[in-house]
């Protein structure tokens, strides 16, 4: 009976052993990187070994025109947010910013009185064509602008904008990207329906500021090569990759064929356009003398390249502008004024805990202080009809200096 039992315990033990065993190998790894464990890429936390002496500007060296921003997209036009950043663009020496956000119909007074009942000299404001009009948004066949007459409309609209102060027009990425006809083939840039409203814009003296394509690794499968892995896996609707999409350099030809075809219109190509090759926009630039540029949302790619992006700056300064696509708190801004003004090294282009443009961090590229004064604002004043006025307005009830 004894030996019975040592036996049965024997082999109830090694039942045990089995099962917890095979619970154990059912059981996921814990993909943390300690102990030589793999490492989920969500978990990667590095902290870097350099021990460098920071630079951090707390406030532009010299008074800033940011000329890319959102109120009304960012701050759903809320007064008291509003408030709290003219109150920011005072602490950074931000003299004034150019709204992007009025949408010519409907709700274009409501954004004009937004930003003008209170802080007129501090906004400049770009209308926004409204392709859509009172279509409705899943039935592009409804959408206003495959109507007739939608050009001249809108001309008439960009005219009456004008009169009333707007001094520039706004064009985003949908307009290319999302936006569709009847058939459901993508609207086109260069769709010679539009030439009437580009040419207006020339008559007028209203820069078009104009948002092509996105990133080239938004535009390629989201796998283990993309660069932009992470970001594409928190925003996948930010991928454009697949047949059922343009091709991003059909999006740049389609746009450059309407600069060449509008000599007296002002183009200005938000996000420096294609920051990932600063050569090949350099050609765009000495072929077209009416595009320009400006870097919102960009400093994160001229960064990593700090070499390439300070010779391409000191070439094109005359065309260059500054913007953020904000409003932007404190914390982002800074970063933008530690790039352009110092030699910092190896430092963060966001305070997000993961960085929004790609896992990696930039260099400063210390430009020189009359190439700064363009890229702040003297390219500005006068390329953006309103801008030197306001400046002078500005200027003249505070001290904006650096």
């Amino acid at each position: 009976m004894v030996r019975f039992m040592t036996r049965l315990l024997s082999i109830l033990v090694a039942i045990s052993l089995a099962a917890h065993t095979a619970a154990a190998q059912d059981k996921p790894p814990v993909l943390d990187g300690r102990d030589g464990r793999q490492l989920l890429l969500e978990n990667f936390r590095p902290q870097s070994m350099l021990r460098l002496t920071p630079q951090q500007p707390q406030r532009a060296k010299f008074p800033v025109v940011d000329v890319h921003m959102h109120p009304r997209i960012r701050l759903r036009h809320n007064v008291e947010q509003l408030d709290d950043y003219v109150r920011l663009m005072d602490d950074q020496n931000i003299a004034m910013s150019v709204s992007l956000d009025a949408t010519l119909g409907p709700i274009f007074d409501e954004h004009l009185d937004y930003v003008w009942k209170k802080h007129r000299d501090r906004f400049v404001v770009f209308a926004n064509v409204n392709w859509q009009g009172q279509g409705k948004p899943d039935d592009p066949s409804s959408w206003d602008c495959h109507r007739p007459e939608f050009a001249r409309r809108t001309v008439e609209q960009l005219a009456a904008a004008h009169a009333r102060g707007v001094t520039g027009l706004k064009v985003f990425k949908d307009f290319g990207l999302v936006y569709r006809n009847p058939d459901g083939s993508f609207i086109k840039i260069d769709d010679p329906r539009w030439d009437p409203i580009w040419a207006e814009c020339g008559r007028l003296g209203m820069p078009i500021i104009i948002h092509v394509a996105d990133p080239a690794a938004f535009f390629l499968p989201i796998d283990e090569k993309n660069e932009r892995w992470e970001e594409l896996h928190r925003h996948p609707e930010w991928s454009f990759y697949g047949p059922q999409f343009p091709r991003r350099d059909e999006l740049f030809a389609a746009f450059l064929r309407v600069v060449k075809r509008h000599p007296q219109t002002t183009f200005i190509g938000a996000h420096l356009l294609d920051p990932e090759d600063l050569n090949r926009v350099a050609g765009w630039l000495d072929e077209h003398p009416n595009l320009v540029l400006e870097i919102a949302s960009r400093i994160a790619e001229l960064g990593r390249q700090p070499y390439t992006a300070r010779r391409f700056i000191l070439r094109y300064q005359d065309r260059l502008m500054f913007g953020t696509d904000g409003p932007r708190v404190r914390d982002r801004l800074l970063p933008h004024w530690r790039f352009l003004e110092t030699w910092d090294e190896n430092f963060a282009y966001a305070e997000n805990p993961f960085p929004p443009q790609g896992l990696w961090n930039i260099y400063g590229i210390g430009l020189p202080d009359d190439v700064l004064r363009k890229l702040y604002s003297e390219n500005a004043t006068r390329i953006v009809p309103g801008v030197k006025e306001k400046l002078k307005a500005v200027s003249g009830k505070q001290k904006v200096g650096g």
